[in-house]
């Protein structure tokens, strides 16, 4: 119980104020799951990842904003009962200004101050993303409308190694530019493997006057042909060295599962003593591994 008050002191804050201090923030993404045994195990996972006081959890959307109520619903209550700062997803798909504006005023509704506006992918079944009648069309826009709507803090998403339909860096970095300058107040990074990537990045993004701060996201690597998979749609590339360790043990779980928290406790060090002001993993609804590093890195 007095844990739990605690974490409800140190939460309900807008997330950028929690960047920039002595502390790196540490931060979990979790996924709407698609039963109530889902959502139980859930908030088992955020109960066993609460004891190291993350500054704050996010939410995703399901493909095409299909669980956009479940998302508002999992944050409202992961504040409410947890005491965690939540973030949720919000995309452009399938929804128009008016919907949008009814989803911001739920999550004002229940307490929640922080949003990341993302374009989204492509509703199921589509090749390309087509701007929805009556919406927008770039997480810019989206952020505009945000930052229009009241005291929301906004994050936006980038891309170290680029997003995979931008023509060049250069100009993923001004899209990015763009995002920021229509309201999002931090950034957090696609998952990469390689900090060179990251740093090289971030010093891009700052020599084009992007200041805001840029959040490092983090996956753990337990399975080898899911980490191909999402790197592929995502446009990350997988060191070769890192790639080959893995295939050589692929039909084990555990050694590959060991192997990818000793790549993502290496990471995690580096990326702190560079200054990176957050870590946000991508835990895929599941505690073991992320809580392993962050036992090692302690």
């Amino acid at each position: 119980m007095a844990f739990a008050l605690l974490l409800r002191s140190l939460a309900l804050m807008r997330i950028v104020e929690k960047l920039g201090g002595s502390r790196a923030a540490i931060s979990f993404e979790f996924f709407p799951p698609k039963d109530q045994e889902g959502v139980d195990r859930l908030f088992k996972t955020v109960a066993e990842l609460a004891p190291f006081a993350p500054s704050y959890v996010s939410v995703t959307y399901g493909a095409g904003g299909s669980t956009r109520q479940l998302t508002v619903e999992l944050v409202g209550r992961i504040q409410r009962e947890v005491g965690i700062d939540a973030m949720a997803h919000l995309t452009c798909v399938g929804a128009t200004r008016e919907e949008l504006g009814g989803v911001l005023d739920q999550l004002e509704a229940a307490g929640v101050q922080n949003v990341i506006a993302l374009r989204g992918d492509p509703p199921q079944g589509a090749t390309s993303f087509m701007t929805p009648a009556g919406g927008f069309g770039h997480a810019s826009e989206l952020a505009a409308f945000i930052k229009g709507r009241g005291t929301f803090c906004i994050a936006g998403a980038c891309y170290p190694e680029k997003h995979p339909e931008a023509v060049s860096l250069e100009s993923d970095l001004e899209r990015l530019k763009h995002k920021v300058d229509a309201g999002a107040e931090l950034l957090i990074t696609q998952l990469f493997f390689d900090n060179a990537d990251y740093f090289s990045f971030v010093e891009r993004a700052r020599a084009l006057g992007i200041r805001v701060p840029i959040v490092a996201g983090i996956m753990p690597v337990t399975n080898v042909s899911q980490i191909k998979r999402f790197t592929a749609m995502c446009g990350a590339r997988m060191p070769g060295e890192l790639m080959q360790r893995l295939e050589t043990v692929a039909a084990d779980p555990e050694a590959v599962g060991e192997i990818g928290v000793q790549h993502a406790v290496q990471q995690c060090r580096e990326l702190l003593e560079g200054g990176a002001p957050g870590i946000h993993f991508y835990t895929l609804n599941r505690s073991k591994a992320t809580v392993e590093i962050l036992k090692r890195l302690r």
